[in-house]
């Protein structure tokens, strides 16, 4: 999502909620993203306009404030954030909305685009919504474009929303495109060939699919991944632990090279020194 020559900044606004500021914190710092706190005061609308003339003075072209989430019938927080779009006249308003609340985000949606004007909206979970139904109602009543979809917790899970492909979602029919581009992320084209190399010749080991298993993790987790296929959805809502692939990993990374390249050899008590070491391995990565 960040675009290349782009210098962007978080804004940590959210002053209410335990350990905020040190998640953003975290979060900036998987993505070598500077964040500005100032954890000496509660009033947001000062910590915005400090941060903005941080941003200046740091030549910050994207400046992003992460402000503290509440219930749209809390009139003295939507006053806050009425006060911040005021001092700070920001470009852009998303709203970020869960999927999962039905009916409550949809009236949230209403009830923050009537007080602030909203820009854009960002659903999440939508990993546990299958039907989507919720991205069609909060477009249609606030008229508003959802711009972005997370379909889980990690950073690698938000995508750009496309209507065409949640239609597609809904209706059943999967989502290969999204399965395509995520897999043209993932995976490495020079690696690809190299296997396919290896398949033909019959030379495929456990080591390379360690790397396949790997590639595969990048994509996101397995569940959203098999909910994009068509006529998956005939399976019902099919959940896949993906503790199981770490599992895998662990008893993979367990083995000698000899192994990997012939499991013939993995007698009774190469199993075993497999499994204390996949042990201490998935105790050490869990």
């Amino acid at each position: 999502m960040r675009k290349q020559g782009k210098k962007p900044l978080l804004v940590a606004c959210d002053v209410y909620r335990p350990a905020a500021i040190k998640q953003l914190q975290v979060v900036g710092s998987s993505l070598n993203i500077p964040v500005f706190a100032n954890e000496n005061t509660k009033d947001v609308v000062l910590i915005a306009k400090q941060a903005m003339n941080h941003a200046i003075s740091k030549l910050n072209d994207v400046v992003i404030l992460d402000t503290a989430g509440r219930l749209h019938i809390d009139e003295e927080l939507m006053q806050e954030l009425k006060n911040v779009k005021s001092n700070v006249k920001p470009h852009e308003i998303l709203l970020v909305v869960d999927s999962m609340t039905g009916q409550d985000a949809v009236n949230v949606a209403e009830s923050f685009n009537g007080n602030l004007g909203i820009d854009g909206i960002i659903l999440t979970k939508l990993d546990g919504d299958t039907r989507g139904g919720a991205a069609l109602s909060v477009k249609k009543v606030t008229g508003r474009p959802i711009k972005f979809a997370a379909t889980g917790e990690k950073l690698s899970d938000i995508e750009e929303f496309h209507p065409d492909r949640m239609t597609s979602r809904i209706l059943g029919m999967g989502d290969m495109l999204s399965v395509i581009e995520k897999a043209e992320e993932a995976f490495d084209l020079e690696e690809a060939e190299k296997l396919e190399k290896k398949l033909k010749k019959q030379e495929f080991d456990l080591d390379d699919y360690l790397t396949q298993l790997r590639q595969m993790k990048k994509m996101g987790s397995f569940s959203s991944i098999l909910k994009m296929i068509p006529g998956m959805n005939k399976f019902g809502d099919i959940k896949v632990d993906d503790k199981e692939f770490v599992r895998i990993e662990a008893i993979i990374c367990s083995m000698t090279k000899k192994e990997k390249q012939n499991t013939k050899l993995l007698n009774a008590s190469r199993r075993q020194r497999i499994a204390k070491r996949k042990w201490n391995y998935c105790t050490r990565y869990k």
